[in-house]
């Protein structure tokens, strides 16, 4: 998948500030498209890759959410706490940030095959 297939441009909206405890169980981001369009998606995490903290982020509906399809933007805070999402313009950046977030992927599946043979 090419990274200019994975971006997703226009003004973020928090559903609600990820230090907070969660009272649902997901956490989700309103993006609003440069042709006015809204997605909705769900956070699956914040990371970090560099010296940044980036989101990853999923549709909740249509073909982007059927096919699997995971935004990636630059996050940070203000000094109020108050989340800002960032398009990644630089090919470079979002090479080392998807591949982060691949890596922590595949940190989880480990994580999951390895408590489930606890399990057995």
């Amino acid at each position: 998948m090419a990274a200019s297939q994975t971006r997703k441009r226009g003004t973020t909206y928090m559903a609600q500030n990820p230090n907070e405890e969660l009272e649902q169980e997901e956490m989700t981001v309103t993006l609003t498209l440069d042709d006015g369009s809204e997605l909705e998606c769900v956070v699956l995490t914040i990371f970090e890759a560099g010296d940044r903290d980036y989101i990853a982020l999923l549709p909740m509906e249509g073909a982007e959410a059927e096919e699997g399809e995971v935004y990636l933007y630059r996050y940070t805070e203000d000094a109020d706490g108050n989340p800002s999402l960032d398009n990644i313009m630089d090919d470079d950046e979002y090479e080392i940030v998807a591949d982060a977030f691949d890596e922590l992927l595949d940190d989880q599946e480990f994580d999951e095959l390895v408590g489930e043979e606890d399990l057995d």
